[in-house]
């Protein structure tokens, strides 16, 4: 049986050295160059010694380890997982120089016990310490979340704090995962194997050498690029190059906006205007609106009074509706100018956000920015057909809608409403509350005093069925008549008496 391949690299070159001193004077003169070598690479075997970084060459790739030549008396078996090995590539390949880290000269089968992955750490540490010694950056990957902050992989895990992440606080550790970034190493510890890192140091520095080359551009009027650094309820914070600025909400849109959501997002890259520098304070005010004409400065024009218009709901308030005309003009719909016959409280009692309606220009500040519109003018005055349909002494019948504290309101057709003021209930009689004459629903008979179109009301009378007995009181009683009275009330002055 053939047992020559079941010997050491070692064992192998020994025998080797044995044949040649075997083959007699001749075969010494033609191998002593061969032998010469064979020793000297012996010598050099010598120096090899737990601890060492060394070159090695692959010459096997296995599943689970690949063989490792140093030029010594055995070859290293090294596992595959410290090779890191992206699947789908031919990463690594017999023959391929790699730098290996000698753990044991010999283990119990004879073999030097090699590591790949310590000799990247070692490399890895010395890299770290040179870039913390001379204030240079390294490179690495964000790997993971732990606690307080990530995990990077620079060659060997660090840690990178949460506060040094980025320049302002981070709420999403997430998105950084997977991403390569430079980093400045604050602190590190060999023997304890710890290393922390900055991202947030570098950005200063570079935020630094941004700030004096856009203070140049800060000038009243010029326009500048920027990044939507943050969005806040009265506007957005954009980084214009180590310096921030301020987008107020009103100089977003010549619209109206509710939130600055609604226009941009953190991240945007958008155009600006500065509109005011201080220099002291380093405080810059900026514009995004500005790039656009003022759609008010024409509006005499586009939108004179009587004109009709068809524009979208945009917002709702106590007294009124907000319509966009278009060119991020609107006007204002207010209660009193949404319906003839309809007593509106509210205007979502007519129209809600987001409805399309047709509209008429009542009037029109240009210097306020203000535009008055009506909805019940697109219809016929209903006011006007009743002052015809009912003149003064029509005697109407209707039924109670309301007791006031000063009348009460009674149906007359759809929506119209005439009203009795409790003055007009009984020429004679005093009533106190117009509850102690009328409730609601009752059937009630008035004579029409008068229609009043520009106030919209509707006046009627009871007391006006009857004659006014006032008219004939001096004919009837005359002085130096006697009559027979009735005893209404007893004051301390007097007494009060009924007459008729």
């Amino acid at each position: 049986m053939n047992t020559t391949n079941n010997l050491t690299k070692k064992q192998k070159e020994e025998l080797e050295i044995l044949r040649l001193f075997n083959e007699g004077e001749s075969s010494e003169k033609k191998t002593g160059g061969e032998f010469e070598s064979l020793f000297e690479e012996a010598v050099n075997e010598n120096d090899i010694k737990a601890g060492d970084i060394v070159k090695g060459s692959i010459v096997e790739v296995q599943t689970d380890y690949v063989l490792v030549d140093i030029k010594y008396k055995s070859e290293g078996l090294i596992p595959m997982s410290e090779f890191r090995v992206v699947e789908g590539t031919n990463a690594i390949a017999p023959g391929d120089e790699i730098e290996v880290y000698v753990d044991k000269i010999e283990n119990d089968n004879g073999m030097i016990v090699l590591s790949k992955e310590k000799a990247d750490m070692s490399r890895a540490w010395n890299d770290i310490s040179r870039a913390a010694e001379n204030q240079e950056h390294i490179e690495g990957t964000v790997i993971a979340k732990v606690k307080g902050g990530l995990s990077v992989d620079i060659g060997v895990k660090a840690f990178l704090p949460g506060s040094q992440i980025d320049l302002r606080p981070v709420r999403n550790m997430d998105i950084y995962i997977g991403k390569q970034y430079k980093f400045k190493v604050i602190k590190f510890n060999k023997k304890r194997g710890n290393i922390v890192l900055s991202r947030r140091a570098l950005l200063e520095e570079e935020r630094e050498s941004l700030r004096s080359q856009t203070k140049d551009l800060m000038k009243e009027g010029s326009q500048v690029k920027g990044i939507v650094k943050n969005v806040t309820d009265y506007g957005a914070f954009i980084d214009l190059g180590g310096i921030d600025g301020l987008l107020h909400i009103t100089d977003m849109s010549w619209a109206r906006i509710k939130h600055p959501s609604e226009v941009l997002n953190v991240g945007d890259e958008i155009d600006v205007v500065v509109l005011k520098y201080d220099t002291e304070k380093e405080r810059v005010s900026l514009g995004l609106k500005q790039l656009t004409e003022d759609p008010w400065g024409e509006t005499s024009q586009k939108f004179p009074v009587d004109t009709k218009l068809h524009g979208k709901v945009v917002s709702l308030t106590d007294y009124g509706a907000f319509i966009d005309v278009g060119d991020g003009v609107e006007g204002l719909i207010h209660v009193s100018e949404m319906s003839w016959t309809k007593r509106v409280k509210h205007p979502s009692q007519i129209v809600n956000v987001g409805d399309e309606v047709d509209v008429v220009v009542l009037a029109l500040d240009q210097e306020n920015r203000r535009i008055s519109l009506g909805m019940k003018q697109l219809q016929a005055n209903p006011w006007n057909e009743l002052k015809d349909a009912y003149p003064p002494g029509t005697i109407i019948e209707g039924d109670v809608k309301s007791v006031t504290d000063f009348g009460v309101f009674i149906g007359i057709e759809e929506g119209i409403d005439g009203m009795v003021h409790i003055s007009d209930f009984s020429w004679s009689k005093r009533v106190n509350h117009p509850s102690e004459m009328f409730n609601k629903d009752d059937k009630v008979r008035a004579v029409v005093l008068g229609v009043d179109i520009e106030n919209e009301r509707f006046s009627l009378g009871i007391k006006q069925l009857d004659a006014d007995p006032w008219s004939e009181v001096d004919q009837k009683f005359t002085i130096g008549t006697l009559h027979e009275v009735k005893i209404s009330k007893i004051a301390d002055f007097g007494v009060f008496v009924e007459l008729a």
